[in-house]
């Protein structure tokens, strides 16, 4: 670079200046050929104005294009789509009464050791009246297993709780529900991710069940709060665990609910146009929901913190037992929620919402189950006596309001290439500004210089816009 600046060296004034002139009269930046060369000194004002108008504007729309685009915008489209079948969801029945009440003697301590297990998923409160009560308990039956015995002697599924099973025409059985472990206890759900997906070519059929709560065999404590009778249930995708803190669907005894069902699917973006993260997967379930991401969280925790895993959380680990669950595990799950460790929602919280989710919104409606005549029809079939129906009979129907699925999409609203367009593609006020102006400079300038009629005004408003 010195050699370069040494031996060659910068032009004198003059020479810099007829460089400036002979560039500024064949720059194809038009406005300034025309600044310079235009001897009138008004026109020469009057393009200065024009191409610094024209720099401004330019200048003023890449910015705001540039704003417009770094604060993400997204748009949201809904399409309802018709088709010929349509996959029938998960459906997770449970009893509200969940263990039968010969299995033990004092069937309140049973209910407050349930109330610390299920405390792993959603926080329960043990009164401090029965703590010493459950702390004797705890001592005195260290090999005390609740898993095995709520396996045994909650609320089982067989031909005697239920009483009618139909799927679209077709008969179903105990052996189509899989057993699983929720808050309730035992709980059964049809149509699971083992088996094959169905689907109804039909809409108003579909699930059509009958059961026998037995409340003389499965009673629950109403010292505690458990004052309910009947069944409970949660619609939910086949592939996502059934959640039930506060949306799964009651059906008293003694009703009839029809359950009609629509499918949404959402379609969210990814962190910044949206709030998910693509890349969590989560290890022991295949598909990624913020339920099923809070479990793993809260599993990983107590796991790191207690050496053991409880059996309602998914994991490999080595199970707790019930002094573990109450010493540790139920004051682990407090500091997780007390300090926020394992968080939904946001795209930086714990467990982010899923890029893509589907729900089952339904609408329930209830009638009283049976008539006269379908109550004796029932009576004499089971054998039991009209009183004993009405107090222990559910019936549910479960079905598809239409054959179609709503999507909700969540789509960027301002992509890169999309921006590049925003950037040198003038909007239409911009082009009849344009226009506007260089009919005027046509006008005032066809008299000094014919040949140039149009052609060097719409050129260089053009590059400018």
């Amino acid at each position: 670079m010195r050699l370069c600046l040494t031996e060659k060296l910068l032009p004198h004034l003059e020479g810099r200046r007829k460089y400036h002139q002979e560039f500024a009269s064949s720059t194809s930046f038009h406005g300034v050929h025309n600044i310079v060369q235009t001897r009138s000194k008004t026109r020469k004002v009057l393009w200065l104005l024009v191409v610094t108008g024209c720099l401004t504007i330019v200048i003023w729309q890449i910015r705001s294009r540039f704003m417009y685009y770094f604060s993400w915008p997204t748009t949201t489209t809904v399409v309802v789509q018709y088709v010929e079948n349509v996959k029938f969801p998960a459906v997770t029945f449970c009893n509200l009464n969940r263990f039968q009440a010969h299995a033990v003697s004092n069937l309140k301590i049973i209910f407050l050791i349930w109330n610390i297990v299920s405390g792993a998923q959603q926080k329960s409160h043990v009164e401090e009246k029965y703590s010493q009560e459950l702390h004797d308990f705890l001592l005195g039956n260290q090999n005390f297993s609740i898993k095995e015995f709520t396996r045994k002697n909650g609320f089982y599924l067989n031909s005697s709780t239920l009483l009618e099973c139909d799927f679209f025409g077709k008969p179903c059985n105990p052996q189509d529900f899989k057993h699983v472990f929720t808050e309730y206890g035992n709980c059964f759900t049809f149509n699971h991710n083992d088996i094959s997906t169905r689907r109804v070519n039909l809409s108003g059929r579909g699930l059509h069940l009958l059961f026998d709560v037995q409340q003389e065999q499965f009673t629950d404590e109403p010292a505690l709060g458990y004052t309910d009778a009947g069944m409970t249930f949660v619609i939910h995708s086949p592939k996502e665990h059934p959640r039930f803190d506060g949306l799964g669907l009651l059906t008293p005894v003694g009703m009839h609910a029809q359950v009609a069902i629509r499918q949404l699917k959402s379609i969210i973006q990814e962190y910044p146009w949206g709030e998910c993260n693509p890349d969590i997967k989560l290890q022991y379930h295949k598909t990624y929901s913020t339920n099923g991401c809070l479990q793993e969280c809260k599993a990983r925790y107590i796991q790191d913190w207690c050496g053991c895993l409880p059996f309602i959380l998914p994991g490999n680990g080595t199970e707790c037992d019930l002094l573990k669950f109450y010493s540790c595990v139920y004051p682990a799950v407090y500091d997780i929620e007390i300090k926020g460790l394992c968080t939904v929602g946001a795209h930086n919280s714990t467990c982010p919402v899923p890029c893509e989710e589907t729900d089952y919104p339904t609408t329930v409606t209830y009638s009283n189950f049976g008539g006269e005549k379908a109550i004796k029809y029932f009576s004499e079939k089971l054998k039991k006596s009209t009183e004993y129906i009405r107090k222990n009979l559910v019936c549910i129907d479960i079905k598809y309001n239409d054959l179609s699925y709503k999507i909700t999409q969540q789509q960027k609203a301002l992509t890169i290439s999309e921006l590049i367009v925003h950037v040198h593609a003038p909007s239409r006020d911009q082009q009849d500004f344009v226009m506007l102006i260089a009919q005027f400079y046509d006008v005032n300038h066809k008299n000094e210089n014919n040949d140039m009629i149009r052609k060097v005004p719409l050129g260089y408003f053009q590059i400018l816009a």
